[in-house]
């Protein structure tokens, strides 16, 4: 299919566009995992679980979030002090 019919066919919101994917090679850039050990004090673990059971998730998923807000964060710093 040339892309002027993929794209087509997009537009016109196919829902049957998926098929005409190869999904077998898709990838996410910067998804790739890789695993890493951290020493917390026990004080500090008692409070991870404490929130991640308040709000219901997992600890390795609120040090993920709390890790991807902060590294945001400077991100957003950085950019607007380029401005």
């Amino acid at each position: 299919m040339k892309a002027k019919e993929f794209d087509k066919k997009f537009d016109d919101d196919e829902n049957d566009i998926v098929d005409h994917l190869d999904l077998s090679t898709a990838k996410r850039p910067n998804q790739m995992q890789k695993k890493v050990n951290v020493d917390f004090p026990t004080w500090m673990v008692d409070s991870l679980d404490k929130e991640a059971n308040r709000i219901g998730v997992t600890r390795q998923s609120i040090i993920k979030i709390w890790v991807a807000e902060r590294l945001e964060k400077i991100t957003d710093n950085k950019t607007l002090r380029q401005l």
